[in-house]
């Protein structure tokens, strides 16, 4: 059997010509990368550049439809919580994020949120729908925006909205006040 395949080897070669340069060249140690290879290199740097949006797209729990969401970080007043949950608050910004992806309204939850913080707007109404239509999953971006909003520090506070602001299909957000509020308000309390 060995003799078959030196046969069938030596009959494929037939017709090739050998090389006329043996000998290896001898690299000078210098790599210059070609256009091509130096634009994936400029790609994956800039892909690797910090995101300041630290929102987790990691598995999250699906929640019902008409599941309530409630949030509150630690050293919020009960009557404040109170007057959030029950929207006596004047509702200052809303963000609309029905049929928006995940990706989408990731970085739009993200950026509404940290911008009302910085220009001093505190509370919030984020439309999120409440998924009962979506496929395959239920409700997915409504689990998603129930995960999202505690992780960001400057949220205070959460509740799903009152039926007059979308009830399951929607949740008020409570911000922190930014510097400049913070800096106002000592000067108030410090003057009394």
């Amino acid at each position: 059997m060995a003799n078959n395949d030196s046969d069938l080897f030596l009959q494929e070669m037939l017709g090739v010509t050998p090389l006329t340069q043996d000998e290896v060249l001898q690299s000078s140690g210098e790599f210059t990368p070609t256009l091509a290879q130096q634009a994936r290199r400029k790609a994956a740097e800039q892909e690797m550049e910090y995101d300041p949006n630290y929102l987790s797209m990691e598995y999250v729990d699906l929640v019902k439809p008409d599941e309530p969401f409630t949030y509150k970080k630690d050293g919020v007043q009960d009557g404040v919580y109170r007057n959030l949950r029950l929207g006596k608050y004047q509702i200052d910004a809303t963000l609309n994020l029905l049929g928006k992806t995940l990706v989408e309204a990731r970085s739009q939850l993200f950026n509404f949120i940290t911008d009302c913080q910085q220009r001093g707007i505190r509370t919030l109404l984020i439309h999120h729908g409440m998924g009962r239509k979506s496929k395959p999953h239920p409700a997915i971006l409504r689990s998603y925006v129930f995960k999202w909003l505690p992780e960001m520090p400057i949220v205070l506070a959460c509740n799903t909205a009152q039926r007059h602001h979308g009830g399951y299909s929607a949740t008020y957000v409570l911000l922190q006040k930014n510097q400049q509020q913070k800096l106002e308000n000592r000067e108030r309390h410090s003057k009394r």
